[in-house]
């Protein structure tokens, strides 16, 4: 049986001493279940921070995407009463070979965010534009083609994989569905990738719950990559892992990732495995992008409240060593509702500098240099917000939010994927370029 590329096997893959320690226990372990949790692996030797191509071309680009889930009232006959508003108009791009990290806390709709992406949930409006193709509408029958391009790691293990099957049937589905492979080349396909992940290709017939949870999340790992995609949506994959696997699983990605040329969207907490693994990382917060940037920048000087708010609840290792610490930013009340949002600037109820622009007009993705965005009307690096709103003028309002008649709105101020080759000067307040 040949696959419709019109080859009958995959590219072999990389040979396991690139991802696993010569001498790791899991790999070679005869009973996992005995060992639950055992991840009490050595750390290996990190790799380098990915990198990002600045030619690359973006093979997914995501614009003005919505998923609002409807709210039912209660009673025999149920009538839609609001609206969830999970994703409002996100907008981006991952280069080929690249990743994009997503950030923020939950509920912010990170995950929706991938799950659109990969069509498990069909978006509200926008588009989806992968490898040149709008697949945000496409029908059920031409999803199954895509379905070997875009791949997805779920967050929870324990969920994701079923229990009636084995590993091998788990990993090896997406081989016979496809038709990639005759079956008799299946399961040694299967054993390589177990392999890889560092399990025992031998525990091939187990079942799930004979594992624990970090060895599932490999084995969750190894499906996603069955079928060598172009993209792969990480959702929180090392979340359920101990340090030192988490280390081993990074690199696993990374080195399968050069390989093969995937690109990732890379959806976390964790924002020092962000900054490792993702060149470029967007922050969310109540379904908006509020700050995206490449990831000196966004670590070194971010401009928005939020960013730099959940920037300081990171313990920083250096600083304590040295006798300084950062200084934590609390933010004040709760998230809102997704159901009823605030008006204006959705961050704006917890934000300690808003003002009354905030409230009346939501602020533009704001693109403030090279590769770096902000959506605040006040934006600056940290005790250097300005005390006028930068995007007043590029709107066509005043310091208020009202409508300004001598203002003449500027066409820059939107919500597009990517970067400009011009920007606007914070400290200039006029136009640059590179």
């Amino acid at each position: 049986m040949n696959n419709k590329r019109g080859d009958d096997k995959l590219t072999p893959l990389p040979a396991t001493a690139n991802f696993l320690p010569q001498d790791d226990p899991i790999s070679r372990t005869e009973d996992p279940v005995d060992q639950d949790e055992i991840d009490f692996v050595a750390p290996i030797e990190g790799h380098a921070a990915s990198v990002a191509d600045p030619n690359a071309k973006p093979i997914l680009e995501v614009r003005d995407l919505k998923m609002y889930f409807p709210v039912k009232s209660s009673g025999i006959i149920r009538r839609t009463i609001g609206h969830v508003q999970a994703v409002d108009g996100v907008s981006f791009q991952v280069p080929e070979g690249g990743a994009l990290g997503l950030v923020g806390e939950s509920g912010c709709g990170k995950s929706t965010t991938g799950r659109m992406v990969t069509r498990l949930y069909e978006p509200t409006s926008g588009t989806i534009t992968f490898d040149g193709r709008d697949i945000s509408r496409i029908s059920t029958r031409q999803l199954k083609p895509l379905r070997r391009e875009v791949q997805m790691i779920f967050q929870d293990p324990y969920t994701s994989l079923n229990p009636r099957h084995s590993v091998g049937a788990i990993i090896g589905a997406p081989l016979a569905i496809h038709k990639v492979l005759p079956r008799n080349k299946i399961l040694p396909r299967v054993q390589e990738l177990l392999e890889i992940v560092g399990l025992n290709p031998e525990h091939y017939n187990r079942y799930p719950h004979e594992f624990s949870g970090g060895q599932r999340q490999r084995i969750g790992i190894a499906r996603a990559l069955t079928l060598q995609p172009k993209l792969l949506v990480a959702d929180e994959p090392v979340s359920a892992l101990d340090v030192s696997i988490q280390a081993q699983v990074i690199n696993l990605l990374q080195d399968v990732q050069r390989e093969f040329n995937i690109a990732f969207v890379f959806v976390a907490h964790d924002l020092a495995v962000v900054r490792h693994f993702c060149p470029e990382i967007a922050v969310m917060y109540l379904g908006k992008i509020v700050e995206i940037a490449d990831r000196d920048t966004l670590y070194n000087r971010p401009n928005h409240p939020y960013t730099q708010a959940l920037l300081s609840a990171v313990p920083d290792v250096k600083q304590a060593a040295i006798g300084g610490r950062r200084e934590r930013i609390r933010l004040e009340g709760d998230v809102p509702s997704p159901i009823n949002p605030p008006s204006g600037c959705r961050f704006r109820t917890r934000c300690p500098i808003a003002q009354e622009i905030c409230a009346r007009v939501e602020p533009p993705l704001l693109q403030i240099g090279k590769r770096h965005k902000v959506a605040c009307h006040f934006a600056g690096e940290l005790g250097h917000h300005p005390d006028r709103p930068v995007t007043a003028p590029l709107l066509g309002v005043d310091d208020t939010g009202a409508p300004d008649p001598g203002a003449t709105p500027t066409t820059m101020a939107g919500n597009e994927p990517g970067y400009s080759d011009t920007w606007y000067d914070l400290e200039r307040k006029t136009m640059a370029s590179a």
